[in-house]
């Protein structure tokens, strides 16, 4: 080997030290803050927004509503539909009209 190529690869070996050491300072993903919100966040607004789309449907006239309704309408699954409702009528927001089955549907208080 001669000297020239001793050299290279010590320079080589040095950029390649500096660059590991480079990326060694960086910050994990973990402590990064991102701009964007998280899934929790998203979430939390898109149920805060079909809330107000379903007393929306219910203020303008719409009402009584029934969970099919909401469900053609918005198309939010009828499971999270009845979610929803039953966290509206716990805060006193709609009442239930009707036990089960069809024949329920939800009014304004």
């Amino acid at each position: 080997m001669n000297i020239i190529n001793i050299i290279i690869l010590v320079v080589v070996g040095f950029a390649a030290a500096g660059f590991g050491y480079w990326l060694g300072r960086k910050k994990p993903l973990n402590q990064i803050k991102v701009k964007d919100k998280g899934l929790i966040e998203r979430q939390a607004d898109e149920k805060r927004q079909n809330i107000e789309a379903i007393l929306g449907l219910m203020e303008s006239g719409n009402q009584p509503l029934t969970n099919n309704h909401v469900e053609q309408m918005l198309g939010i699954p009828e499971s999270t539909v009845t979610r929803y409702f039953d966290e509206l009528e716990r805060e006193g927001r709609v009442r239930q009209v009707g036990a089960t089955g069809r024949d329920v549907y939800y009014e304004l208080r």
